[in-house]
């Protein structure tokens, strides 16, 4: 006995036919662009890219001979940040009393000289030694990574540490004004 499987095969053949170039047809005007009569007048911009700054260089930190008052990683990075951000940290108090050594802001207890482009040529050992000084510039720190500006940080780091310290307060300009 003989079935007749002829028109079931050839419906089969059909539909996958049409699957077959539904599929090619979606894929090719997926892959080709419209042309420019139908392109939008509107073009997408790419992001401006951020201008980089340029990173200041700086002489390795010295052998101090004594072990630092926070960890290594800490101390190096508040140095780092010393050196990059004067803009931010010449105008942040400090509060350990180091203005009678001279210092005018916490920028000094790190930074002991800078070249005209603002490089480090020497650094001040202070900050080694010196919690407070470590601990302020750090906080300056993450408040500048979080977007605040250097009246931000400024007023923030006064409010915190003026109460109880304002005798060992560096005599530090405010930063300009916006």
């Amino acid at each position: 006995m003989k079935m007749r499987r002829q028109p079931f095969t050839i419906l089969l053949g059909i539909a996958g036919l049409a699957l077959v170039t539904t599929v090619a047809l979606a894929a090719s005007q997926v892959a080709s662009p419209k042309p420019a009569a139908q392109a939008s007048s509107v073009k997408p911009q790419a992001p401006s890219p951020k201008p980089q700054a340029v990173r200041k260089t700086t002489p390795p930190l010295p052998a101090v001979g004594f072990a630092p008052v926070r960890p290594m990683e800490i101390v190096r990075a508040t140095y780092d940040f010393a050196a990059q951000h004067p803009e931010i940290l010449q105008y942040v108090p400090c509060y350990c009393g180091c203005g009678a050594d001279g210092h005018k802001a916490n920028d000094s207890c790190f930074v002991a000289k800078r070249d005209p482009k603002g490089n480090v040529l020497e650094w001040d050992t202070h900050g080694f030694g010196c919690t407070i000084c470590v601990d302020v510039a750090r906080e300056a720190m993450q408040l500048y990574s979080s977007g605040a500006d250097v009246h931000s940080i400024r007023a923030a780091i006064e409010k915190k540490w003026t109460p109880g310290n304002a005798a060992g307060k560096t005599p530090t300009p405010f930063p300009p004004k916006k």
